[in-house]
């Protein structure tokens, strides 16, 4: 999700492509409830937008299951915040992605990502109007879920992104900054404009995972609460539950009915 945080759709992540002009500065904020009662303040202006992007992955994830795949969704953290740096998680996304499909077999599943360029907003776009759109996703038209499994990354999917192996990993971090540097203008821009190598390392040594996103944790308590909807169906029952992964393995039933903070929800104060 380009929200802090920024399924088998899985589901890292945001943006890539030719940005849409930018919403005016000034955009009238409303307050928009999905159908499962989760409320954002967003930008009005974007509702039009908003709509289309979900029309199109409705149609990706139907077109997808007529193929017989089972379908995943992948929450990624995309923040910047805390010395992360946008594109190395956009990578990490794509990475986590492929490594998700191969595993279970390409032929048999399809993960969202949300860090995709399907995804991208126009610029300008907050985290609320991110999660409104995702969370109209993940809702399904019935209220009770569009996916069969979300993907939490965590450690050990940014670990196999920067190939740590137990030895000095936070040097293999220090020469990757440098390196990185050197090679990429949209990443030196980023160090000079206050991204620190020791913050840098910092965050992808001990941080990165879903744990940071604001984005994550409301979709956490989506997934939450979907199944807690799922076990009281008639149709799906506790054995339909959606199933849920975090850092490459299945959570046990204590955390999965678990709430954590909220990240973005909430309505608009007059």
């Amino acid at each position: 999700m380009r929200y802090s945080y920024r399924p088998i759709l899985v589901v890292a992540a945001l943006l890539a492509g030719a940005l849409i002009p930018v919403a005016g500065v000034h955009a009238a904020k409303a307050t928009e409830c999905t159908k499962i009662g989760i409320c954002y303040c967003v930008n009005d202006e974007l509702k039009a937008t908003i709509a289309g992007k979900l029309d199109a992955f409705r149609q990706t994830i139907a077109d997808q299951r007529k193929g017989g795949k089972v379908i995943g969704y992948l929450s990624v953290p995309l923040t910047t915040a805390g010395g992360g740096n946008f594109d190395v998680n956009k990578e990490v996304a794509e990475r986590a992605r492929a490594a998700i499909e191969k595993r279970f077999g390409a032929d048999y599943i399809f993960v969202l990502n949300p860090g995709s360029k399907e995804g991208d907003l126009p610029r300008g776009a907050a985290g609320a109007d991110y999660m409104l759109m995702w969370t109209s996703l993940l809702e399904g038209a019935d209220g009770l879920g569009e996916f069969d499994f979300a993907y939490f990354a965590g450690p050990q999917d940014f670990a196999r992104y920067f190939g740590f192996d137990g030895n000095n990993d936070m040097g293999k971090l220090d020469a990757y900054f440098d390196k990185r540097v050197a090679a990429d203008p949209a990443f030196a821009k980023a160090a000079q404009g206050g991204l620190s190598k020791a913050a840098f390392r910092k965050y992808y040594a001990l941080r990165a995972s879903t744990t940071v996103s604001r984005g994550a944790h409301d979709e956490w308590n989506i997934f939450r609460m979907l199944n807690e909807r799922r076990r009281a169906s008639e149709q799906y029952g506790a054995g339909g539950q959606i199933a849920v992964f975090f850092d490459g393995a299945a959570i046990a039933p204590p955390q999965g009915e678990a709430a954590v903070s909220d990240g973005y929800v909430g309505k608009c104060q007059p």
